[in-house]
């Protein structure tokens, strides 16, 4: 072979290897930017190990790459929701999820606006539309769950009636596997089934917190509500404004470089304060069947551990979510540490927001208010302070925190019925890898960092 032949084979080998290393280098540099696209998109639905270089991806994660999984056109329909608003919220969030094993949209359920625990007769129900967003709703849990309204029905066949089973003999197992025998045969050929028997409440759990916490972030309040709970956050953070601009004018006499953006915007502590008489009842007799003595709080207790969370000395107002009936109890504003504020719904100048509002709609506003505080503060083995503390973890995790005792964070939460350090409340966060909602459901203990 002559040197011009060598030469031009040369080139050619030189070409194709360049070539090859354009091409290698952007299918590397694609690799990556999917990678970097997948685990944005679905940071808190997936969990991802890298132990033996695998990829393990949630149950939840691979669900929600399949936006067209649930059927539209067949119907789950469930009976009333009842209880408090944070035992709805899970009855709910179990009826989505009952619908997604069946592979099927859940019929828009009333909620219920009153508080009756036994006369059924008397709960006053309230549509689901009329508290939470519907559209906002299934946009943001669009291939996870689905709802329907009643209009959308063709009534094309006739409703079968699914009886939920009950007593000891109903075991978790069987539960599951009488839903799994609903979902495939003639059972499913209907285009509605209709669950009969207990509020969805009391059914069996089979999904991981990490589920619940998907369907929770899907309800938003209609704005109607929000508002008024923005009407509330406001004026927390008005009070607090002012009183942190008087001490500035103070400081200022001594110091003419004072900054002044901290009086910005004035953080608050919220505390879910339950000390009314049943829940004192209620929560000595668990102490006594379940051997646990860090359930009940005095007021003087959680006074104590709530000022040992703040050192500084700059006036912070604290907002107390308490029970209508200690709103005529002066006690529980007197004796907490010097720069804490301490304001409830009419000491603030708000009750009246609430006192239009039936009852699950008062709550959904505290709610609100609580899980929007700087700092929350609140009972572990109580629904309401748990799922607060949920949505809180749910925020941090997507935040890439896992842990907060060694650390200080954004929206930290505190259990005031367990010691935590220097006399303060337990720092507090959810255990998002529980395999169901147990352990954070009402009567439960969770505590984790």
């Amino acid at each position: 072979m002559d040197l011009s032949s060598k030469s031009k084979l040369s080139r050619f080998i030189g070409c194709r290897l360049t070539s090859l290393t354009y091409i290698c280098l952007v299918l590397v540099t694609m690799v990556l930017f999917l990678r970097a696209v997948l685990l944005h998109s679905f940071t808190g639905y997936g969990v991802i190990e890298w132990n033996n270089l695998d990829l393990i991806l949630s149950h939840s994660l691979l669900l929600n790459s399949h936006d067209e999984g649930i059927r539209t056109d067949k119907y789950l329909e469930v009976p009333q929701i009842v209880w408090g608003l944070n035992n709805q919220k899970i009855a709910f969030a179990r009826a989505c999820l009952t619908a997604r094993i069946l592979n099927r949209t859940l019929l828009m359920p009333s909620l219920s606006a009153s508080l009756f625990y036994k006369e059924i007769d008397r709960l006053q129900p309230i549509s689901f539309d009329k508290v939470f967003q519907f559209d906002k709703f299934n946009s943001l849990c669009k291939g996870f769950v689905q709802l329907g309204r009643y209009t959308d029905l063709k009534n094309q066949t006739g409703i079968y009636d699914l009886q939920k089973g009950s007593g000891r003999k109903w075991t978790v197992e069987r539960d599951m596997e009488h839903l799994k025998e609903s979902s495939r045969g003639h059972v499913d050929e209907h285009e509605v089934i209709r669950i009969v028997g207990k509020n969805p409440f009391l059914w069996h759990d089979h999904w991981p917190v990490e589920d619940y916490a998907r369907v929770f972030e899907c309800l938003v309040l209609v704005d109607e509500i929000s508002k008024e709970a923005d009407e509330v956050v406001s004026k927390i953070r008005q009070i607090g404004k002012k009183h942190r601009s008087k001490t500035k004018m103070i400081q200022s006499d001594f110091d003419s470089n004072t900054e002044s953006s901290s009086t910005a915007t004035a953080p608050y502590i919220a505390v879910h304060m339950r000390v009314e008489i049943d829940w004192m009842i209620h929560c000595k007799k668990l102490e006594q069947r379940s051997g646990v003595n860090q359930i009940c709080s005095s007021k003087q207790e959680i006074i104590e551990r709530v000022g040992n969370i703040v050192s500084s000395e700059s006036p912070t107002v604290v907002y107390l979510a308490v029970a209508d009936s200690l709103l005529n109890d002066s006690s529980i504003l007197s004796g907490w540490k010097k720069g804490l504020l301490p304001f409830e719904k009419k000491k603030l100048g708000v009750d009246g927001i609430y006192k239009k509002r039936p009852y699950l709609i008062q709550s959904a506003i505290d709610y609100e208010v609580c899980s929007r505080a700087d700092i929350f503060v609140g009972n572990s083995f109580s629904t309401f302070s748990s799922l607060i503390v949920l949505e809180r973890t749910q925020k941090m995790k997507r935040m890439g925190i896992t842990r907060s005792c060694d650390i200080d964070v954004r929206w930290p939460s505190y259990a005031y019925n367990i010691l935590g350090e220097s006399n303060g409340p337990q720092k507090w966060m959810t255990n998002m890898s529980d395999s169901t909602l147990q352990a954070i459901s009402y009567g439960s203990n969770a505590i984790t960092c």
